[in-house]
């Protein structure tokens, strides 16, 4: 009976067969005992089936459905019934289908989110590690001047030493050839 209703339901051009062989399991397994609006659809195939005409099928199938007990009202409830068993199918279907967008697609979201803060993480660090890079090339770019600045510094010192041990020096060995040529 499930290949019979997955062909009446699910013969239109376009519909995905998973979907179609999931909604006929759900209306097979519920459905009603007795001659019902099921039954009454597999008719109305198989008169189609013969090439009558719609209305025609309709009437014809209701006729000999009606021999068995079927009246309009109970035709409708039943396929209310099915509607509604479909309704809740389709309430499943959309809390499972929640689930999953939380579970496939709300996590990687989340995960991405937490990507970007380390990337910005990263991108903090490598500016103070540019930034520390930059003082110590600075500095480099700048020992020279440094290096040359503290060797003219220390040669005038060293020039300014000799200058003044010299004068002394000279000072101390006139007074001794003064002493010597006066005393």
């Amino acid at each position: 009976m499930h290949k019979d209703l997955k062909s009446l339901f699910g013969s239109h051009h376009g519909l995905d067969d998973k979907s179609i062989e999931f909604l006929t399991k759900a209306l097979e397994k519920n459905n009603l005992p007795g001659f019902d609006y099921i039954e009454f659809k597999q008719s109305l195939g198989a008169l189609s089936g013969m090439g009558m005409d719609e209305g025609t099928s309709f009437k014809s199938a209701f006729a000999t459905a009606s021999t068995m007990g079927l009246t309009k009202d109970k035709l409708l409830k039943t396929a209310d019934h099915y509607k509604k068993i479909l309704a809740n199918e389709k309430k499943q279907f959309d809390a499972a289908l929640q689930k999953q967008l939380q579970q496939r697609v709300d996590s990687k979201v989340q995960e991405v989110e937490k990507l970007k803060k380390k990337v910005e993480e990263y991108k903090e660090k490598i500016r103070q590690l540019e930034e520390q890079i930059a003082k110590s090339q600075n500095t480099i770019d700048h020992a020279d001047e440094h290096i040359q600045g503290a060797r003219e510094k220390i040669e005038q010192t060293r020039e300014n030493f000799e200058y003044a041990l010299q004068s002394i020096l000279n000072e101390i060995n006139k007074d001794v050839e003064n002493i010597e040529t006066f005393l």
